[in-house]
C-alpha cells in the first residue's frame, strides 16, 4: 500500500514540492522570523519554474547558472531603480538581454521566464531592504532548493524515468484496446482512424521525453537505469507492432464472416492491453515482473492464418501479435538498439547569440514579445495607481504560453481560479484565525493544490490564490484592503496576455501547417530510402522510424492548434485533416515494413530501386504542391516522370505495403492540389514559395 503512495507520480512530486516551500517557513517559525521565511520560499518557485529541478547530468552547473541569473536580475533592478531608470525600459532590456537562454536549448528557455519573475519579486522588496539583502535571499534560496532536490532524487534516484516509462506502457495499453475494439468499423478508414491519432500522438509524445531524460541523465553509463533502458527498447517494439495496420478493410470483412476472426483479435488484443497495464505498475512501483503466457492467443491466431492462406488479414495479425507476445514473454527487446545516436547537443554562449540577433529567430520573437508585454503591464500599473501593480506583471508571465491555444487556456484558469480563491479568502479573513491554524491550513491546501496543478491549473491556482492573501496576511497584516486590486491586477494581466499573443509577432500554427508537412515527408523519404538500400541495420532503421513518427506527430499537434486559433478558413482546415490521416497511413505503413526489412528482404535490387524512384517521385509531387499554392505546367516539369508500371498480381507483404504507401501519397497530392488555394488570414500563408519563410 505505501508503494502506490508513495511512489504515485502526483503525490511524489506534491510532497517534494510543498516540502521545499515550507520547510523555511516552519524555520522561520520556530526562530521568530516568520516574514523572512515566507519570503524565502518565493525563492523555490522561480526554481520551479526555471527547471531547477529537472535531474541532468549537469544538474549543480545549471543550478549555479540559475542562481546567478536570479541574483543578477535582482541586482540590476535595484540598482537602475535607485537611478530613476523607467520601469519599462529596465523590464524590456532584461527581457531582451535573457532572450538569448532560448537559443541554446529548450531546457535553458525555461530560464529566461523565472529570472523575469525574481527580478518582479524583487520590486516588492526593493526599498523595504537593504540591497545586498534580496540578492542574498536569492542565493541562499537557490542553493536550498538545489540541495533539496538533490537529495530528493538520491532517495529516488530512478523514479522521474519510471513516471514517463509508467505513463508510456499505460498509453501502449489504450492505444492497443482503442486500435482493436474497432476492428469492423475499419470499412472507412478516413473516420475510423482520426480517434487512433490521439493515443498515437500521446505515445510519441511520451517516447519523446524519454529519449529527452535519457539524454539529460546520460542514462547510457549508469548502471543504475540497465533495467529502465531495456523496458524503454521493449515499448520502442511494442509501439512498432501495435501501431501497424494493413488497411485492407474488405478481405477483414471477409475474414470477420468466414471465421471467429474479430474475436480473437479482440481477446488477444485485450491480453496484450491487461498485461501492458500491469507492466506499468511494476515500473513505477519498483517490482519485478511476473511471469507471462499467451501461447493460447497465438494457437488461434496461427490456426486462423493456416486455415485462410489466401486471406493477408490473419497472416498480419498472427506475424505481429507472435512478435509482441515473444517481447511480453521473454522482457527482452527484438533487437539491440542506440538509445544515444541522435544526442541532443546545446549550442554554445556564442553561437547562440549570433543566432538569437537574427531576425527569423524565434527566441528573439518570444522575448520581444514579454518585453511588450511587460512594458504596458507596468505603464498600465503606474497610471492607475494601482497598490501592488507588480502583480499585474507576475499574471503576464505565469499565464503566457507557447502558442495562442495553450495561452487562451491558462488565462481562463487563471483568472477563474484567482476569483474563486480571493471570494474563499475574503471569506476566511473574517473569521480571524489564529496564526497556527492559518499557517496549517495553508500547508494542507499548497499539498493539495500540488496534488492536481497537473491535471488542473484552474483549481490549483484557487489554492495558490487562497495561500498568497494569506501569506500578505502574515507579513501587513491587513490584506482584506487587497483583495479587489488583486483581482482587477489579474484581470488586467490576462487581458494584455491575450492580446500580446493575439498582435505581437504571433506564431500562428496556421501557417506552421505547411513546413510541418513538407518535413513529414522529408522524414517518409528518407526512411523509405533506408528500408530499400541494400545495408539497411537495424539500428539506423529504428531511429529512421521514429524520426518519421515524431514528424507526423508535430503535424498532428500544429493541426489540433490550428483549429483553435483565429482567422482560420474552416473548409481548409477540413482537407488538411484529411491530409494528415492519408499521412498517418503512410506511417503505419512505413512501420510495418520497417519490422520486414529487419528480419529480411524479399526484394529484387532492380525492383526496389523501381520502388523506391516510384516513392520518391510521389513524394516529391507532394513537395511541390506545398511549395506552390498554384499549379502550373512547368513545375510539374521539373519532375521526373514514373518508372515503368510496378508489378501487379501476387505481390510480396512488403511490396503490398509500398503500393499502399504509393496510393496514399497520391490521394495526398490530390487533396494538396485543393487545399493549399483555401489560404488562411495569417502572414506566412500569404508568400507564394515556402522556402522563402526559411
Amino acid at each position: 500500500m505505501w508503494r502506490r503512495l508513495i511512489y504515485h507520480p502526483e503525490v511524489n512530486y506534491a510532497l517534494r514540492q510543498t516540502l521545499v516551500l515550507c520547510l523555511p517557513v516552519a524555520i522561520g517559525l520556530v526562530l521568530g522570523h516568520l516574514q523572512q521565511g515566507l519570503l524565502f520560499s518565493l525563492v523555490p518557485a522561480c526554481c520551479n519554474i526555471a527547471g531547477l529541478d529537472t535531474p541532468h547530468k549537469r544538474f549543480f552547473k545549471r543550478l549555479f547558472i540559475g542562481g546567478s541569473l536570479f541574483a543578477l536580475s535582482s541586482l540590476a533592478v535595484q540598482l537602475m531603480l535607485y537611478q530613476d531608470v523607467p520601469l519599462p525600459i529596465i523590464l524590456s532590456g532584461m527581457a531582451l538581454v535573457l532572450g538569448v537562454t532560448a537559443e541554446i536549448s529548450s531546457l535553458h528557455a525555461r530560464l529566461l521566464p523565472a529570472s523575469l519573475i525574481a527580478a518582479i519579486f524583487t520590486l516588492s522588496l526593493a526599498g523595504n531592504m537593504p540591497l545586498w539583502q534580496p540578492i542574498l535571499i536569492y542565493v541562499l534560496g537557490t542553493l536550498w532548493y538545489g540541495a533539496f532536490n538533490w537529495f530528493w532524487f538520491w532517495m529516488w534516484r530512478e523514479q522521474p524515468l519510471r513516471e514517463t516509462l509508467s505513463l508510456l506502457y499505460r498509453e501502449l495499453a489504450r492505444y492497443c484496446d482503442a486500435k482493436y475494439s474497432m476492428l469492423t468499423q475499419h470499412t472507412d478508414p478516413d473516420t475510423a482512424l482520426p480517434p487512433l491519432l490521439v493515443h498515437q500522438q500521446k505515445v510519441v509524445d511520451l517516447i519523446s521525453q524519454c529519449y529527452q531524460q535519457l539524454h539529460m541523465l546520460a542514462a547510457n553509463r549508469q548502471n543504475d537505469y540497465k533495467r529502465l533502458l531495456r523496458a524503454f527498447q521493449i515499448a520502442l517494439d511494442l509501439q512498432e507492432h501495435i501501431s501497424v495496420s494493413l488497411h485492407q478493410p474488405e478481405e477483414v470483412q471477409k475474414l470477420v464472416k468466414q471465421t471467429h476472426a474479430e474475436k480473437v483479435i479482440r481477446w488477444t488484443a485485450y491480453t496484450v492491453s491487461e498485461r501492458l497495464q500491469v507492466l506499468a505498475d511494476d515500473i513505477l512501483y519498483h517490482r519485478y515482473p511476473t511471469r507471462f503466457s499467451m501461447d493460447k492467443q497465438s494457437e488461434a491466431l496461427e490456426k486462423i492464418a493456416r486455415q485462410h492462406p489466401d486471406n493477408p488479414v490473419g497472416q498480419f495479425f498472427n506475424y505481429h501479435f507472435s512478435r509482441i507476445a515473444r517481447v511480453l514473454r521473454t522482457q527482452r527487446p527484438l533487437y539491440v538498439r542506440d538509445l544515444m545516436e541522435d544526442r541532443q547537443r546545446r549550442l554554445p554562449l556564442f553561437p547562440a547569440l549570433k543566432s538569437y540577433l537574427s531576425f527569423k529567430s524565434a527566441a528573439l520573437r518570444n522575448a520581444a514579445r514579454i518585453a511588450v508585454m511587460l512594458s504596458i503591464a507596468s505603464l498600465v500599473g503606474n497610471a492607475f495607481h494601482l497598490p501592488k501593480p507588480y502583480w499585474i506583471l507576475m499574471t503576464v508571465m505565469f499565464v503566457t504560453q507557447n502558442g495562442y491555444g495553450a495561452t487562451r487556456v491558462r488565462i481562463f484558469h487563471r483568472a477563474g481560479g484567482t476569483m474563486a480563491g480571493l471570494l474563499i479568502a475574503g471569506v476566511a479573513l473574517h473569521f480571524h484565525f489564529p496564526e497556527g491554524f492559518a499557517l496549517l491550513a495553508m500547508l494542507a491546501i499548497t499539498l493539495v493544490s500540488y496534488l492536481i496543478i497537473r491535471k488542473s491549473y484552474g483549481w490549483a491556482t484557487m489554492g495558490f490564490t487562497v495561500t498568497a492573501v494569506y501569506t500578505l496576511q502574515l507579513i501587513t497584516l491587513n490584506a482584506e484592503q487587497f483583495i479587489l486590486p488583486r483581482l482587477i491586477d489579474t484581470l488586467i494581466g490576462c487581458l494584455i496576455a491575450f492580446g500580446g499573443m493575439v498582435w505581437l509577432w504571433p506564431q500562428w500554427q496556421t501557417g506552421l501547417l505547411r513546413q510541418n508537412a513538407h518535413d513529414a515527408l522529408e522524414a517518409d523519404q528518407d526512411a523509405i530510402r533506408l528500408i530499400l538500400s541494400d545495408n539497411a541495420e537495424a539500428g539506423p532503421l529504428a531511429w529512421q522510424r521514429m524520426r518519421v513518427n515524431q514528424a507526423h506527430n508535430a503535424l498532428y499537434n500544429s493541426l489540433n492548434q490550428a483549429m483553435q486559433e483565429p482567422g482560420f478558413n474552416t473548409h481548409y482546415l477540413a482537407d488538411m485533416k484529411l491530409w494528415v490521416t492519408h499521412s498517418q497511413f503512410v506511417v503505419e505503413h512505413i512501420n510495418a515494413v520497417t519490422t520486414l526489412a529487419r528480419e529480411h528482404n524479399m526484394l529484387t535490387p532492380q525492383l526496389a530501386e523501381r520502388y523506391l524512384q516510384s516513392c520518391e517521385i510521389a513524394i516529391q509531387r507532394c513537395q511541390q504542391r506545398l511549395e506552390y499554392d498554384e499549379p502550373s505546367a512547368s513545375n510539374d516539369a521539373s519532375i521526373l516522370e514514373p518508372p515503368e508500371a510496378l508489378p501487379s498480381g501476387p505481390l510480396s507483404t512488403m511490396e503490398q505495403h509500398l503500393q499502399r504507401i504509393l496510393g496514399h501519397l497520391s490521394t495526398m497530392h490530390t487533396i494538396s492540389s485543393v487545399a493549399w488555394r483555401q489560404r488562411p488570414h495569417h502572414g506566412i500563408w500569404l508568400k507564394r514559395r515556402l522556402r522563402d519563410d526559411a
